[in-house]
């Protein structure tokens, strides 16, 4: 049985939004839904430089993320530009990943994956929109590739919304050639099969 926190709908549960849109990762799981709480936390971390949280997070993720988490040869965050890393200082998705990769023995590999492009951040940005604004952003350098090769990547954020940037990143892993890719988020925005 999963964690009280966890979004836990059984073994082999496929959403509606997954059925009618496969994405090109595994799995996806997350602690919370994207509440009230979940954005006061995300946007002091993101926004208030309150990195003490990361580790009360973290620790939500890595109770209710085991199955994918020990699934995974490598952990690595969803990378921010160079430009948003410098003017937010961190990237907190690379501090979860990291926290993640400690407590699970895991291997930590945060340059594998990179965000070439900048991009608009995605806040108040439309589903096709979000997808539009991150194709093409991610890149995996030549020189990584053969540190991926075949290998089962579990990619760390923060935040799944639409999931265009998750999307956009796992292709990115694909072409570099990692075998297999799980997401893990902290909150999931709820979304209604209409």
């Amino acid at each position: 049985m999963g964690s009280p926190f966890s979004i836990d709908m059984g073994e082999n549960f496929l959403s509606a939004e997954a059925i009618a849109n496969p994405p090109p990762f595994e799995k996806l799981r997350a602690v919370l839904i994207y509440d009230e709480l979940a954005r006061k936390l995300v946007s002091s971390i993101k926004y208030s430089d309150r990195t003490d949280l990361i580790r009360w997070v973290a620790n939500w993720m890595h109770v209710s993320g085991q199955e994918v988490i020990e699934d995974a040869d490598m952990i690595m965050p969803v990378p921010l530009h160079a430009s948003r890393l410098r003017s937010r200082r961190f990237n907190q998705a690379g501090e979860l990943a990291h926290r993640l990769a400690d407590l699970n023995d895991k291997e930590f590999m945060p340059e594998i994956l990179v965000r070439k492009k900048s991009t608009r951040q995605q806040v108040g940005l439309s589903e096709r929109e979000r997808a539009r604004n991150v194709s093409g952003a991610f890149i995996v350098p030549q020189e990584m590739k053969i540190h991926l090769k075949g290998k089962r990547v579990l990619l760390i954020d923060d935040v799944y919304t639409t999931g265009a940037t998750a999307k956009a990143a796992t292709r990115a892993l694909k072409r570099g050639g990692a075998s297999q890719i799980n997401v893990l988020v902290f909150a999931k925005v709820e979304t209604y099969a209409i």
